[in-house]
């Protein structure tokens, strides 16, 4: 009963489908190009909705104290590796670089001093002028001098290391992305000061529905569209081995390649990833013919005459759109009805054929 009253539904469509179409008899030979209805697997994916994120982004902090005195580049602007990206004042820590440093040479000339006040006495000691408690103070002495200059040298570098904080140099190329500070701003060591992020490296970050996890991790395979249909190129996959607590799903991130360019943080993506698969029944999709709500394939009978038959359709896929009724395996349709509609090589003395029954 469902079925004859969808039928009367469409019936007046199906009138003003039919009257487009012109009326003769085609001789043998002149027939279009036909091909086979064929049966085959479509593997049915699970369609989400995906972010494109960098893989290297971060915000780069203060590790010293001072005011901001240049800040060379500005949000959008491009930086590469190692490029100064914020000047601090560094007057404080070059003085204590010299401070250091002038301990450092004290600790040389005091190291030098026992040095020769040792070999001094060493030498005396062995013909046996001097007394062992005045030797074991010069050796001592040479021992206490070593030290002190191991210190000077340790604090030298640590005040040419607190120097070196007071230039800030881009870790990556990339572009900025934020500016946390301004010049004349004072920060202290841990305050962020810039943020940015690289091109060069992008991802997918995409959520799983808990019920298709296990499946996805098993199969490992995903197809990454942008809204314009183009397919990315994918490369490894990592699964979150926990859930959200509180979507309750999984995260998913592929590595993408993308040597153009065009691609940018923060865009959407649509991820399809296969949830199973079945057998349905195929026909190239520009045999298809469809007039409001009216779908219908031109089919060769066995007299090689092509028929209006009208079939309910499924899915688009690579060219190809499924039939879920109204034809046969093996039944042959006309690969382009443009051919016949609008022209004078057809004859149609009736109503175009009913949908059959759900394929098999």
């Amino acid at each position: 009963m469902a079925r004859i009253s969808l039928a009367r539904s469409l019936f007046p469509a199906l009138l003003c489908f039919l009257s487009s179409i012109a009326q003769a008899q085609p001789s043998p030979g002149e027939f279009p190009a036909s091909v086979p209805v064929e049966r085959g697997a479509f593997a049915e994916s699970l369609h989400l909705d995906g972010v494109i994120e960098a893989v290297q982004q971060s915000t780069v902090s203060a590790q010293t104290s001072g005011t901001v005195q240049k800040l060379p580049f500005d949000v959008d602007d491009s930086v590469a590796a190692g490029d100064l990206i914020v000047q601090l004042e560094d007057s404080e820590q070059r003085a204590r670089v010299n401070q250091a440093r002038a301990g450092r040479e004290e600790a040389q000339a005091a190291l030098a001093d026992a040095q020769q006040r040792y070999a001094r006495i060493e030498a005396v000691h062995e013909r046996g002028l001097v007394s062992r408690q005045e030797f074991d103070q010069a050796r001592n002495n040479l021992a206490a001098a070593r030290a002190r200059m191991e210190r000077a040298g340790a604090a030298l570098a640590e005040a040419e290391e607190q120097l070196g904080y007071t230039r800030i140099v881009a870790p990556y190329g990339g572009i900025l992305t934020e500016r946390h500070v301004e010049l004349g701003e004072a920060v202290n060591p841990g305050q962020p000061l810039l943020s940015g992020l690289s091109l060069e490296q992008l991802r997918v970050v995409v959520d799983l529905p808990q019920k298709y996890a296990d499946l996805a991790r098993s199969e490992r395979q995903a197809r990454v569209t942008l809204a314009d249909g183009r397919v990315l190129e994918t490369g490894s996959m990592t699964f979150y081995p926990y859930a959200d607590p509180e979507t309750h799903t999984f995260r998913l991130r592929m590595r993408l390649s993308e040597p153009n360019g065009s691609l940018y943080p923060g865009m959407l993506v649509k991820v399809a990833v296969p949830v199973g698969s079945r057998a349905t029944l195929w026909v190239p999709f520009s045999s298809l013919l469809h007039r409001s709500e009216v779908r219908a394939v031109f089919v060769l009978n066995d007299q090689n005459r092509p028929r209006l038959r009208q079939v309910r359709t499924g899915v688009r896929d690579n060219g190809r759109i499924e039939i879920l009724a109204g034809l046969s395996e093996g039944e042959r349709v006309v690969i382009d009805p443009s051919l016949l509609v609008g022209s004078e090589r057809l004859n149609l003395s009736g109503a175009a054929e009913p949908v059959k029954g759900e394929q098999e």
